[in-house]
């Protein structure tokens, strides 16, 4: 059984996606970025993290999990330079849990985004 989560923005809509996918004991969070609560996208690197994380975690919550149940991890940059500050932002939550992290250096398509993360986790 599959059950989806959406995050009310329109690009789920006419992409055809939604936010998270939970398919039976996993969690499938589709690639995030670090634009605020509000809508605001911070400058730095590591305060994108820090917003995506927080997203994250907030639609794992919904599914009955946390970022604490992650599993795999798909980072994608803008550029290798940014490597070193999300890579610290990245440990100081991951320390203790390890998933697994592929990082990929590639372009993303929207104005001013350095940093998107994919994130699997296991609802136990």
């Amino acid at each position: 059984m599959k059950n989806r989560i959406f995050s009310g923005a329109p690009s789920e809509d006419f992409a055809g996606y939604a936010k998270a996918v939970i398919a039976g004991p996993t969690i499938y969070v589709t690639g995030t970025t670090g634009q605020d609560a509000d809508g605001n996208l911070p400058e730095a690197a590591a305060d994108q993290t820090r917003n995506i994380l927080a997203t994250v975690d907030k639609v794992l919550r919904q599914a009955g999990s946390s970022l604490a149940d992650a599993v795999a991890l798909r980072t994608f940059l803008t550029d290798k330079s940014y490597l070193r500050d999300v890579a610290v932002v990245l440990g100081e939550t991951f320390r203790d849990i390890r998933p697994t992290n592929t990082l990929v250096v590639c372009q993303i398509p929207t104005e001013g985004v350095k940093v998107e993360i994919e994130v699997t986790a296991w609802r136990g």
